[in-house]
């Protein structure tokens, strides 16, 4: 595997590495000082996901977030960030039955926030809609699987496509956001046998999350990955830090310095 450097992450780019075998990496990312530290630490994306609606706002699930919320989201992010490409989730109500809102909404997340790329949950049921922000220039990410903004019609958040039926409507809907012309795909909680087939299937890079190995690239919830969210634990999360513990001991440190007169000393007053 060959790596290239890039000064500026494109979905060209994300073809290319495909073609390559360089694994693409993904995080998502919500405000300026966050998005800034993870673009300069190398991603190739940033998603700012509607799961802010989860880890930034405190909701149960993804569907109560706005498309205004997102866009605030997303216009920090883009201040942040110099390399990576930043992908915007449209959220829940935003796109689903109407083509001409759909497009709307990614209208609006591009010209109000400079974001680069919308992100779009479904397969063949919102087929429209992709190729009308398609065909206004707009690039699409598609996202199959467990789909979090469908929760309730779940009922569970347990792995999809195990029975072969549903494996084949996921390959075939791959097969159809490729076809139309979709950037990438996020497949999400998948057995990696099924993502390997659809991975191997399809032109657009797969990106996966607990989707195994066999994929084009890997995303994470960064509140996950630095350990800011020690109450989910599910199999696919690797946690590289426990920043939860970290800021825990630096703010009681800090309450103790207050109390004990310790803090501001000498040296930090004027």
């Amino acid at each position: 595997m060959s790596k290239k450097e890039y000064k500026r992450v494109t979905t060209h780019s994300l073809l290319e590495m495909k073609t390559r075998k360089e694994k693409i990496s993904m995080l998502t990312g919500y405000d300026y000082s966050m998005a800034k530290i993870i673009d300069k630490s190398g991603i190739d994306i940033i998603l700012v996901g509607d799961s802010a609606s989860n880890v930034m706002a405190g909701h149960e699930t993804t569907l109560p977030i706005t498309l205004d919320q997102m866009i605030y989201h997303a216009s920090s992010v883009v201040r942040g960030v110099q390399r990576a490409l930043v992908v915007v989730d449209l959220p829940f109500g935003s796109y689903q039955s109407d083509p001409n809102e759909a497009l709307r909404s990614a209208i609006r997340i591009m010209k109000e926030s400079g974001a680069h790329a919308v992100k779009m949950e479904g397969g063949s049921e919102i087929q429209e809609s992709i190729v009308k922000i398609l065909n206004a220039g707009i690039p699409v990410m598609g996202h199959l699987g467990l789909t979090p903004q469908s929760i309730y019609k779940f009922g569970t958040y347990s792995v999809r496509a195990k029975e072969e039926s549903e494996a084949k409507r996921l390959l075939e809907d791959a097969i159809l956001l490729d076809k139309l012309g979709c950037f990438g795909i996020v497949l999400e909680k998948i057995p990696a046998k099924v993502s390997k087939k659809v991975t191997n299937s399809v032109t657009a890079p797969i990106i996966g999350i607990g989707a195994g190995s066999e994929v084009d690239g890997q995303v994470l919830v960064t509140h996950d990955l630095v350990g800011l969210n020690s109450e989910f634990n599910p199999r696919f999360l690797r946690r590289y830090i426990n920043l939860d513990e970290i800021m825990s001991n630096a703010i009681k440190a800090y309450i103790k310095d207050v109390k004990s007169l310790d803090f501001p000393n000498k040296d930090e007053q004027y």
